[in-house]
């Protein structure tokens, strides 16, 4: 249960990120439970999708599972660095609509679907897995907005780069143990 926790953490540093830029934008109140209710419910369903997907191909691949999952989580790990180096794009966004929450939970929450196949490696309830990682999601976007609202965006970038690392070390745990 432990990993799911740590996964959930890493998973969530992407949404997090977005958040506190929404946040600096000063919106209008609301947006924390918003962007919590739209990232949550995406970074919960999302990894189950990928659950499913890798439970299907897991017997065609069985002897390289580990690998996989571990490409997968270091890829994505490798990608969260590489956009906390970089500007992100709510540098840009002017109006904060129901269209942008949406299509910003989903770009958000792609990771959580290539992740989602580690859960088919781990001895746990895949339901409860994706309900830890929509909470968790839900609770670091509410703090998100509201830190971003109070403070700007300075911690945005250091959260995706601290996710990705978790991440890429998840994916070593699973390649060792």
């Amino acid at each position: 249960m432990f990993e799911v926790i740590v996964l959930a953490v890493a998973l969530s540093m992407d949404a997090f990120a977005v958040s506190i830029g929404l946040g600096s934008k000063g919106n209008t109140r609301g947006l924390g439970l918003k962007a919590g209710l739209f990232f949550g419910t995406f970074q919960a369903l999302m990894p189950f999708i990928g659950y499913l997907g890798g439970k299907g191909v897991l017997g065609w691949v069985e002897a390289y599972a580990h690998w996989i999952a571990f490409g997968l989580l270091a890829l994505i790990g490798a990608k969260m660095i590489y956009e906390g180096l970089h500007e992100g794009i709510e540098e840009n966004i002017e109006t904060i609509t129901n269209k942008l929450l949406l299509l910003l939970a989903i770009a958000t929450s792609i990771d959580a679907l290539a992740a989602g196949f580690s859960l088919t490696l781990l001895d746990i309830n895949a339901w409860l897995a994706c309900l830890i990682i929509g909470v968790t999601t839900f609770a670091f976007s509410w703090v998100g907005v509201l830190i971003g609202k109070r403070s700007g965006t300075w911690l945005e970038s250091k959260a995706e780069i601290f996710g990705g690392v978790v991440l890429i070390l998840i994916g070593i745990k699973m390649l060792v143990y």
